[in-house]
């Protein structure tokens, strides 16, 4: 059996709020009004991934600081389509992007909880640069940082 062809493309606010309600991982997703407030007057990125014509993953990223970095804010694949690469693609397309709009790095954050997340993106060169700690160890959050080289 042929390996499925992941295709990344630009996709909208609709799609992105679609996908992250079928991600368990984010119970009470964002509703699409949060999306437009964050990313409405900044420069920002929305992806998508299908495979044969299924959307299966996505990420999103604006501009946050006027620091040369860029914000991974939002980001995931039904869990149905996980470890067959769509994460990778989407991060590379990602980092891709951000690169070439003159951006230094690639920053997010995540929670202590999501180790699969923390495994994933120090395995792709991130590094922890902060820490916020919360009431439950399992809320406290991870900021994580990549360089991008051009």
């Amino acid at each position: 059996m042929s390996k499925a062809q992941i295709t990344i493309r630009k996709g909208s606010i609709l799609e992105a709020t679609t996908v992250t309600h079928q991600i368990p991982e984010f119970g009470k997703a964002y509703m699409t009004a949060e999306y437009v407030k964050r990313l409405e007057n900044v420069p920002h990125l929305i992806l998508i991934a299908e495979i044969e014509g299924v959307v299966v993953g996505f990420k999103v990223g604006y501009e946050r600081e006027q620091d040369d970095s860029f914000y991974s804010w939002m980001g995931g694949v039904l869990p149905a389509y996980r470890r067959k690469g769509v994460a990778t693609l989407l991060a590379a397309r990602f980092e891709q992007w951000a690169l070439l709009k003159g951006y230094k790095s690639v920053r997010f954050k995540t929670r202590n909880e999501f180790t699969g997340m923390l495994v994933f993106s120090l395995n792709g060169g991130f590094k922890i640069v902060d820490f916020d700690p919360r009431n439950s160890l399992d809320q406290h959050r991870i900021i994580l940082e990549k360089r991008l080289n051009g």
